[in-house]
């Protein structure tokens, strides 16, 4: 995902924003919807591709953005339960099995590396890759595991608070959601030293990266807080009044995108914090950004659906 400055973030930036009110999520349209198993969750943008999680059965489901068509699903020997990751030639998948562990798929040829040693604390959390290594939080102690991609070693072990699940690679450092409580721990990727604990919104799960900024969508009172990634101070909290279990949230064209079942959508300035745009009615629970689209799944359908990022950004601004 790029996150420098495009010429549309220029253009959104000087435009003033529309109200937050919630809006319908069918009005806006849908460049394709996929069926890809009994429930949908999880995705990760490749050079190539886009990669989903399924159930029913359990696999990874790569989507071709060229024109919208599925390409290869790769079966799985458990659920995939919790956000992926791309790094090393390889998507990376934690698996609620037993017991959890985690999956390497190549890809190029799509094939499996099972590491039956190390695996998801819990359903919800999170993996991530920095500039060498691959991140996972084992335990429900706060066990931060830095782990060899090519032979899935593990490196080093780093406490982090009990009931953390998800960590995310950015400016050098690994940011932990204390999933169990209201704080963010930043790790310096190196050295694995602790460097801050920084105070969030209760129940902080899911995270994403800015430019300079790391957000936490805090699941307990539907807020967004965001996090100087340099000095770790708070910079802004959001209200987004979706508080409860799941969703997702991502960085791109200048925004934050989140999503939670039933408010499949809002929209936050990553500059000013503010929430500019919001749709509710059917859908929601995972996203991203990637090939020019909002890729957002409906997690009940089974589905993914494709929307055009500059006609999804006209309906929250009006003409660009």
């Amino acid at each position: 995902m790029k996150t420098g400055i495009t010429a549309l973030a220029v253009i959104l930036a000087a435009l003033s924003p529309a109200q937050a009110a919630r809006r319908p999520v069918s009005e806006l349209t849908q460049l394709a919807t996929l069926r890809l198993g009994k429930t949908a969750d999880w995705v990760a943008i490749a050079n190539n591709a886009v990669w989903v999680g399924a159930t029913g059965p359990n696999a990874v489901v790569q989507i071709d953005p060229r024109n919208n068509s599925l390409g290869a699903t790769v079966l799985l020997p458990g659920e995939p339960c919790a956000g992926l990751a791309v790094g090393f030639g390889s998507l990376w998948v934690p698996l609620c099995a037993t017991p959890n562990e985690l999956v390497r798929v190549d890809l190029r040829t799509h094939a499996i590396t099972q590491f039956t040693h190390v695996g998801p604390a819990d359903r919800e959390g999170g993996v991530t890759v920095s500039t060498d290594s691959v991140w996972l939080i084992l335990d429900r102690r706060g066990t931060l595991a830095r782990i060899d991609p090519q032979s899935g070693r593990i490196r080093q072990k780093i406490r982090v608070p009990p009931g953390s699940y998800n960590p995310l690679y950015g400016d050098g450092q690994i940011f932990v959601t204390h999933a169990d409580g209201a704080e963010v721990t930043a790790v310096d990727a190196n050295s694995g030293a602790i460097l801050a604990n920084i105070p969030t919104g209760p129940k902080p799960h899911f995270l994403t990266t800015s430019p300079g900024a790391v957000w936490s969508l805090n699941q307990g009172d539907g807020t967004l807080t965001r996090i100087d990634s340099h000095t770790h101070d708070v910079r802004s909290t959001t209200a987004l009044h979706t508080p409860g279990h799941g969703g997702d949230i991502k960085f791109g064209e200048g925004k934050i995108w989140s999503t939670l079942e039933s408010v499949p959508l809002s929209i936050v300035n990553a500059t000013s914090g503010e929430l500019e745009c919001q749709w509710s009615g059917p859908g929601g629970d995972s996203l991203d950004i990637g090939h020019g689209s909002l890729w957002l799944t409906n997690y009940e359908a089974g589905t993914i659906s494709r929307y055009d990022l500059t006609t999804v950004l006209k309906a929250c601004y009006g003409t660009l």
